[in-house]
């Protein structure tokens, strides 16, 4: 049998909302909208259009950046206990995400979750205005030019050894799902992935992942005794 890893999104999914927007409506100025517009219509890629909003905001606002997502960002129901689930069966499990390392890492810090266990965007702070740096860009095969690419990282992955469970909500999710063994979709990727015939497994809180888990883990236990039992 495989070995269940599983690849989990940040925004959105970890978080109830999306943290790069939230920063924008609080801290940058009205030029942000036409940036996402330019997204969400395809005519700027995720990478350049999140580094062009980030540069929209001085560098010196870091620590107001910060202290208002540490006060406002909801974490997902459940998810505390997802870690734990996780760590209890030795599931391998990595947080991919869009997010940038200044808040993906403080708002993850209270779960115990390695660093190197984290793919996100850098960040720069040196500089008038905001830098976020692509440790993880796209490589040759990939032309979506994400910023943080997560199919990319995926590929790092044997999927000889590895049953390989994605778990999202949003188009950056998409590619992953793709490559995915299992996916747990909610909202716009969970949309995506019936349009395009994905199977997706759709969840609303990290109780329902660990169920779902919990239950094909008991059945394939349970498989494997019967069969055990029939060749006695």
């Amino acid at each position: 049998m495989k070995k269940p890893i599983i690849f989990c999104d940040f925004d959105g999914t970890i978080t109830n909302s999306d943290n790069i927007v939230s920063l924008m409506k609080r801290f940058a100025p009205k030029e942000w909208e036409q940036i996402k517009d330019n997204i969400l219509a395809q005519n700027l890629s995720i990478r350049e259009g999140v580094g062009q909003m980030f540069h929209l905001i001085p560098s010196s606002r870091k620590n107001d950046l910060l202290d208002y997502l540490l006060e406002t960002t909801e974490i997902r129901q459940g998810f505390a206990e997802f870690v734990h689930y996780t760590k209890r069966e030795g599931i391998k499990l990595y947080v991919v995400s869009g997010g940038i390392d200044f808040f993906v890492y403080p708002l993850l810090n209270p779960f115990e979750i390695p660093e190197e266990n984290i793919f996100c965007n850098g960040s720069d702070f040196t500089n008038e205005t905001i830098t976020i740096t692509w440790p993880y860009s796209c490589d040759d095969d990939c032309t979506n030019d994400c910023g943080c690419c997560k199919p990319g990282i995926l590929k790092q992955f044997d999927g000889d050894s590895y049953r390989k469970i994605v778990i999202g909500d949003s188009i950056t999710d998409l590619e992953a799902a793709k490559q995915a063994d299992q996916v747990f979709a909610r909202d716009y990727l969970a949309k995506k992935c019936k349009e395009l015939s994905i199977p997706a497994v759709p969840f609303e809180s990290f109780h329902d992942i660990v169920q779902k888990l919990t239950e094909e883990k008991e059945e394939y236990d349970e498989s494997r005794t019967e069969t055990l039992e029939r060749t006695r």
